[in-house]
């Protein structure tokens, strides 16, 4: 296969590696292997125009892109419905949709593995037709991470940390809000302290990512803890993958949805992949079943079939 390598030197590990060193590392890898590859490490601000151009470019069948949640959501979404695979790099913090994959969670392990890797078809969703991946959130998750970009951090460690202290500045000061969620013929309104719509429902007994890739399905999960001792509890259960017996998390499964925020929206923000967006009053989630080829391990591909 041929592969257009897309690394964001700004971008989760990869802005304390040395970028020299492990670029010749994954072209002898893989061109020991029989693939071709190009590289092209560019600076944050020209992640977007690098893909553009790896995923429109012709002859190429994979499009690796290395860096954090919001490198690999944009890879994404470039070649939503397209035949050109997508390797995931997992370079970012948690790597959740990489897990979700079997993708080893160490660079170099992730590069042997593609080098005897199978393409597959999994899904992918959207949000008012913006692709993600993973997860589209709103409430606590989107305050925590507002109050993680103003805090200093350089490291996938120190991240982490800020990540923890964020969690309980918001478990002291919950944000609410009342909302709207149509699922089929179905209506729910709610006050609620967050909501999740993920691309496939969550596992259990895990990191929160999906065992299915594949499964068709959009996850929902509205919160109904308000109280910061249940905060505590959910926040604890959610670490640990207790999601069905979480009596602090309504869930629900469907492949559409229509979210209306009876909240002044303007007051808050949404999060996609990790990424910040601004929250409009109103969102259609869509699942698109089959729409994203990954370039996986192959142990995983059988895994995944069985």
């Amino acid at each position: 296969m041929r592969f257009a390598a897309v690394l964001n030197r700004d971008g989760g590990t990869l802005r304390t590696l040395d970028l020299d060193s492990f670029r010749d590392r994954m072209r002898d890898l893989l061109e020991a292997a029989g693939h071709s590859i190009d590289i092209d490490v560019v600076a944050g601000k020209d992640i977007v125009p690098a893909l553009d151009n790896a995923a429109s470019r012709r002859g190429i069948d994979v499009v690796l892109a290395g860096g954090g949640d919001g490198t690999i959501s944009a890879a994404a979404a470039r070649l939503m419905g397209k035949k050109k695979a997508l390797a995931i790099l997992p370079a970012g913090t948690m790597n959740l949709f990489a897990r979700g994959l079997g993708i080893p969670q160490t660079l170099d392990a992730a590069l042997r593995s593609f080098a005897d890797g199978e393409v597959m078809a999994v899904d992918i969703a959207t949000a008012n037709g913006r692709p993600f991946v993973h997860q589209f959130s709103i409430g606590m998750h989107a305050k925590m991470v507002q109050l993680r970009q103003n805090m200093e951090f350089g490291s996938r460690l120190g991240k982490m940390r800020a990540s923890a202290k964020a969690a309980w500045q918001t478990i002291k000061n919950p944000p609410a809000m009342t909302v709207t969620l149509t699922i089929g013929e179905a209506e729910i309104t709610a006050r609620t302290t967050g909501v999740g719509v993920t691309n496939n429902l969550f596992g259990e007994g895990h990191l929160p990512f999906a065992d299915n890739p594949a499964g068709g399905v959009l996850g929902i999960y509205v919160t109904v803890a308000r109280q910061p001792a249940e905060l505590v509890k959910f926040f604890f259960n959610v670490a640990r993958g207790k999601w069905r017996d979480n009596e602090h998390v309504e869930i629900h499964q469907t492949e559409r949805a229509v979210l209306k925020i009876r909240s002044a929206a303007r007051k808050y923000r949404a999060v996609l992949d990790g990424e910040l967006i601004k929250l409009e009053d109103e969102i259609t989630i869509e699942i698109h079943p089959g729409a994203l080829n990954v370039l996986v391990p192959r142990h995983a591909m059988r895994a995944k079939a069985a």
